[in-house]
């Protein structure tokens, strides 16, 4: 497998954390190289169901390093929560977790200014989950954020504390927002820290170290490409870069060193939070939905559907430069006669084949579709290629082929033993 970068192809919730697992198998060390508990990659095992937000999900793999790198930004009593609740189900945490002391922290404050200003933003508001990733990472790039390498260090923490407490609780008197009591704040991170502390160290060395004994690493990608703050659908966007480039700068691995990018796809389209989504259909929604499926991992919200948008893709291929595609969620279209796919948009009248740049012209892009024959019967026991059904095998060929990659996993199901490697 070399070195992987795994990344959705998509708005997100791809399934990129089921294929993260079943990839894991073939690698040494799992990366994770940006964004925040906003993301929740799900991972079935033998009927248990696992929800992952700040932890790579190689941790359910014996006999691997999973990595936090520098790129997230990391709530640390929502990681002791999690440690704790890994650990609690029988789930090994120790040696094989490993975090950078350059990621950034989340604090409350930045959780109560992501949601005081989704509030002021009233109908234009974002859609965020309110983890307060965005403000984390604003004040990084301000250059005023705390790093857990600070949370090591009790004094220097405290200094840093109290300065940005002062500040920020007077913006949040500013909106309205009662202030927070920096004093308890502090006692629980530091709390925190006492845990995470042996999980501490320079992940930029001991992944270098791991390449020159050639370990194999993937990259563990969250959110999706449309959510990429440089490449989405701005301002709809995450705080961070979530394209492929961003599991260089995220872990200090350099471009060179890696090898091949996985993209991942759902065999339709969703969405969750606002934005332009140009194949939202509500029929299919509601079919979704009433499968008890697209149910966000993190949130719970309902998640937007809608047909494939091969437009969108085939601009994640050419930001992204995927040289392999996994489609998951084929069973979703399990019994729908007539599949519609994106291949082109119509935008003020004129057809074209690339997404526009601009958020308003997304907004005005309706789709035109070519259909396809659905399948009409089960996939979700298929576990070899030849084993679905020929419509079926038609319609993963077709998306590979308009997206211009090669197809390499089919996903039928949430169970590591429903994914089909070409």
């Amino acid at each position: 497998m070399a070195n992987t970068i795994l990344v959705g192809a998509q708005w997100g919730d791809e399934g990129k954390g089921k294929i993260i697992d079943y990839l894991t198998d073939d690698a040494d060390i799992v990366v994770r190289s940006q964004g925040g508990n906003n993301a929740g990659h799900t991972i079935v095992l033998g009927g248990d169901k696992y929800v992952l937000h700040l932890i790579p999900s190689g941790i359910l793999r014996r006999g691997k390093v999973c990595v936090i790198g520098n790129g997230v930004v990391l709530d640390p009593i929502a990681l002791v929560g999690e440690i704790d609740g890994l650990r609690a189900r029988g789930v090994k945490v120790a040696k094989n977790l490993l975090i950078s002391g350059g990621a950034h922290l989340v604090m409350p404050y930045h959780r109560a200014l992501d949601e005081q200003r989704e509030a002021l933003k009233g109908k234009n508001k974002i859609g965020t989950t309110k983890r307060g990733i965005g403000p984390a990472y604003g004040d990084k790039a301000a250059r005023t954020g705390i790093r857990l390498a600070d949370l090591m260090n009790t004094e220097l923490f405290q200094a840093k504390l109290k300065a940005r407490m002062k500040e920020n609780n007077a913006v949040l008197k500013s909106l309205g927002a009662k202030p927070i009591d920096a004093r308890k704040v502090g006692q629980a991170y530091l709390a925190a820290a006492e845990v995470l502390r042996p999980f501490v160290t320079n992940t930029v060395v001991y992944l270098h170290d791991a390449i020159a004994k050639g370990k194999k690493m993937l990259f563990e990608g969250a959110q999706g490409t449309f959510l990429d703050i440089d490449h989405g659908t701005y301002p709809f966007v995450t705080s961070s870069n979530t394209t492929a480039g961003g599991a260089c700068t995220g872990s200090g691995v350099p471009p060179h060193r890696m090898d091949n990018v996985l993209g991942v796809i759902k065999a339709y389209t969703t969405r969750v939070g606002e934005g332009p989504f140009p194949t939202e259909d509500a029929g299919l929604g509601d079919r979704l939905h009433e499968m008890g499926r697209e149910f966000g991992a993190t949130t719970g919200r309902a998640r937007r559907c809608g047909w494939f948008d091969a437009v969108a893709v085939r601009y994640a291929n050419m930001v992204n430069g995927i040289d392999q595609l996994a489609i998951t969620n084929l069973d979703g279209l399990d019994g729908v006669e007539k599949i519609k796919v994106c291949t082109a948009y119509k935008l003020d009248g004129k057809k074209i084949t690339v997404l526009p740049t601009q958020c308003d012209e997304v907004e005005r892009c309706t789709p035109i579709y070519t259909e396809f024959p659905g399948w009409m019967t089960s996939t979700e026991n298929a576990r070899k290629y030849k084993d679905l059904p020929p419509n079926a095998r038609r319609y993963v060929e077709t998306l590979a082929s308009l997206i211009g990659t090669k197809l390499s996993i089919v996903s039928v199901g949430p169970g590591r033993d429903q994914t089909i490697r070409l």
